[in-house]
């Protein structure tokens, strides 16, 4: 079985590296590995699928420790699009995603985008912003769409 990364090797990874912490933490439930991804900036936001704008290390934290609390969320990063200079990185991911329940898995689709920026510790996350998708979207528009909005 592959190692996990902890807190301490987080510490100068490269945004794929904390991106693939973030992920291996939700999927343990382990809310200080996956707070560890996450920048001490009072400005980073976090959007749960169809939730509010939560803002700042603890109402972070909070929110990760209430979702946590009803058991680890399975989810794997998938076609992810990467926009990446020397100080920040953009993923733009489809996440698929198995909720475990006390009825059972549930799955669904989430579409989201990481941001990172490279802060004194190394790669941080600074916002996660993630919207309800379904599975329609496992296909990309790599054209112009017929209507804009």
């Amino acid at each position: 079985m592959p190692k996990t990364k902890t807190a301490a090797a987080l510490f100068g990874g490269s945004a794929d590296e904390i991106e693939t912490a973030f992920y291996e933490a939700l999927r343990a439930g382990d809310l200080e590995r996956l707070m560890a991804c996450w920048s001490d900036d009072e400005e980073i936001v976090c959007v749960h699928p169809g939730g509010p704008r939560i803002v700042g290390v603890q109402s972070i934290r909070a929110t990760f420790e209430a979702i946590f609390s009803n058991g680890n969320i399975r989810a794997w990063p998938e076609q992810v699009r990467r926009v990446d200079a020397l100080a920040s990185a953009v993923h733009n991911v489809l996440e698929r995603v198995e909720v475990m329940t006390d009825s059972g898995p549930t799955n669904a689709f989430v579409l989201a985008t990481n941001v990172y920026h490279k802060t004194a510790q190394g790669w941080r996350m600074v916002a996660h912003h993630a919207s309800p998708g379904s599975q329609a979207e496992l296909q990309e528009i790599n054209e112009q769409p017929q209507v804009l909005h």
